[in-house]
């Protein structure tokens, strides 16, 4: 509650959720509590995870049968938090009178909390297309993300949607272009062994299409010099070497990542979630460099940016 009465419309919690590990009436009645209080600012983050993260948890559950039950989730839980008392049986839910115990919580958002989501193989793309509201991406090249994107509005219009696009990125942002490589290259000097081996180890069984996309761009080498693996001007996937999830950043001068991100808007990526390494330093650095640049920095202020 603190929380809440001490942020304004610019904080909209991202709430990261992986279908099937809590009950989609119980997350429904949390996430109405919540939002009420966050005067309709909660987001939900959808996670499908991999099959063999999911394991840990006692979720035994195949790569496109994640996805059916993740559709089967969230169309339950998008009713819920529009107000809805209904009876279900689906493949993975059986349940009566869902959402009679919390009638009385009102949606502060219509038509549902809405949903971000990211996922790359034919089965998250159509989960995407019929469910989400916020179409989710790692950094790709431009050639290659144009092409899963066309796939993502080609599906959304079928059901008669549009999506809107969000791409995750880091930024590696310095005065010049030589000092951002010289940047890039530390983190992989400070980099150990073992953590290249456990990071690229770990994810060698992953089945999930994003991971397998990324991993393509730099084939599990780690090169000497952090710009032999520039896939597109001023953008490295090498951040996926030493860490998991996304792996993409942009590197170079202010001026050029302005000019790359605005590369992704003119392919109609219209919400952005950047970070850096180490995130305190390089978020003032962001701050004091690409906002102004983009002339967004009282956008931030006053809550009217995304």
């Amino acid at each position: 509650s603190a929380l809440a009465a001490s942020t304004g419309p610019a904080f909209q919690p991202l709430l990261a959720v992986h279908p099937g590990l809590i009950s989609p009436t119980l997350l429904a009645k949390m996430a109405l509590s919540f939002d009420t209080l966050f005067g309709g600012r909660l987001r939900f983050n959808v996670v499908n995870g991999s099959t063999k993260s999911l394991k840990e948890y006692g979720l035994h559950v195949e790569h496109d049968e994640r996805y059916e039950l993740s559709a089967e989730y969230w169309s339950i839980v998008k009713r819920l938090t529009a107000g809805e008392v209904f009876d279900h049986k689906g493949r993975f839910y059986d349940l009566q009178d869902a959402g009679a115990s919390f009638r009385d919580l009102e949606p502060v958002q219509s038509p549902h909390i809405p949903l971000w989501f990211g996922g790359s193989s034919a089965p998250g793309i159509e989960m995407a297309a019929e469910h989400v509201d916020v179409y989710l991406t790692w950094g790709e090249p431009p050639h290659l993300l144009k092409e899963k994107l066309d796939r993502v509005r080609e599906r959304a219009a079928a059901y008669g949607r549009t999506l809107r696009i969000g791409l995750r990125l880091h930024l590696i942002v310095r005065d010049t272009e030589d000092e951002a490589w010289a940047a890039a290259d530390r983190l992989l000097d400070v980099t150990s062994e073992a953590t290249y081996a456990r990071q690229l180890g770990d994810r060698a069984s992953e089945d999930g299409t994003g991971w397998q996309r990324q991993f393509r761009q730099h084939g599990g080498r780690v090169p000497a010099r952090a710009r032999e693996l520039e896939t597109h001007p001023n953008l490295w996937p090498g951040m996926s070497l030493f860490r998991p999830g996304p792996g993409t950043a942009i590197v170079g001068s202010t001026g050029q990542v302005v000019e790359r991100l605005t590369e992704f808007r003119d392919l109609g990526v219209d919400t952005f979630i950047l970070s850096g390494n180490p995130l305190l330093e390089e978020a003032y650095r962001v701050a004091e460099t690409i906002l102004p640049a983009l002339g967004v920095t009282d956008r931030f202020r006053t809550g009217r940016g995304r």
